[in-house]
């Protein structure tokens, strides 16, 4: 059974202590490829590094609307077309934790969104409690090839993302007891999802409370699987196929 993960953070100090150990157990485990993802300058240069050691784990690069206020487009630009880097990521909107202005949050989004254009990069979108405000800046700068990483809306929302020929990204949430996930999973045509852990965040049930790692991708598409009816095998291809198509990437 091929798997992808999708959205990872393993150049997080969480990871200090087995880094080398834990990806040798990823790909051994079934995992073929994984994309780490950026938040700032310092996670950018460590996920190119990390992808430069492993031919199987790509980078995105992008800042975090928590660390938008340190934005250096140059920086991202240049970064961005090193031949290891897949997407413009993670970018986007957080009005939950509010960390940033939210308009500079959405200035800097948009000139992110504006350079993947630019290098035909896909994004990797971070929507919290942001859905109509980053669904407007998308569409208003054309943005083509689109992920809600950890989808967080309804599946209202979830149909204008589809519409738009967008992808959803499921987490360890969808085994939460109140994840409310259910109506989403079964409406997400087969080719328009992947799966993801945000390690070291979110560690699905049973693993809740503990550190997150892609080993636990197993979990998140066992229940995607029980809700749509069909096998984990199943599910691990669909998203597999969906995300070389989206990061460009061979089967």
């Amino acid at each position: 059974m091929k798997i992808f993960e999708t959205h990872m953070h393993l150049d997080s100090q969480h990871f200090d202590k087995d880094r080398e150990q834990l990806i040798k157990k990823c790909f051994n485990s079934g995992i073929e490829y994984m994309i780490n993802i950026s938040v700032d300058e310092k996670s950018c240069n460590a996920s190119i590094k990390l992808a430069e050691k492993y031919n199987q784990i790509f980078a995105a690069v992008g800042f975090h609307p928590h660390d938008v206020t340190d934005y250096n487009a140059k920086f991202i630009r240049q970064k961005a077309q090193h031949q290891k880097v897949v997407a413009i990521g993670e970018i986007g909107l957080d009005y939950y934790r509010n960390l940033s202005p939210k308009d500079v949050q959405k200035k800097v989004f948009e000139q992110q969104i504006q350079i993947a254009l630019e290098l035909e990069l896909p994004i990797i979108v971070h929507d919290r409690d942001a859905h109509e405000d980053c669904y407007e800046i998308l569409v208003r700068n054309n943005a083509k090839n689109v992920v809600f990483h950890c989808f967080s809306g309804n599946e209202v929302f979830a149909q204008k993302l589809i519409e738009k020929g967008w992808f959803i990204s499921f987490t360890g949430i969808v085994t939460y007891k109140n994840s409310n996930m259910e109506n989403t999973i079964r409406l997400v045509p087969e080719d328009r999802f992947f799966v993801e852990t945000d390690s070291p965040y979110l560690s699905p049930h049973p693993r809740r409370g503990k550190r997150n790692s892609p080993l636990n991708l197993q979990y998140i598409i066992e229940k995607i699987s029980e809700i749509r009816g069909t096998t984990p095998k199943k599910i691990a291809e669909l998203s597999y196929n969906n995300a070389c198509n989206f990061f460009a990437l061979s089967r």
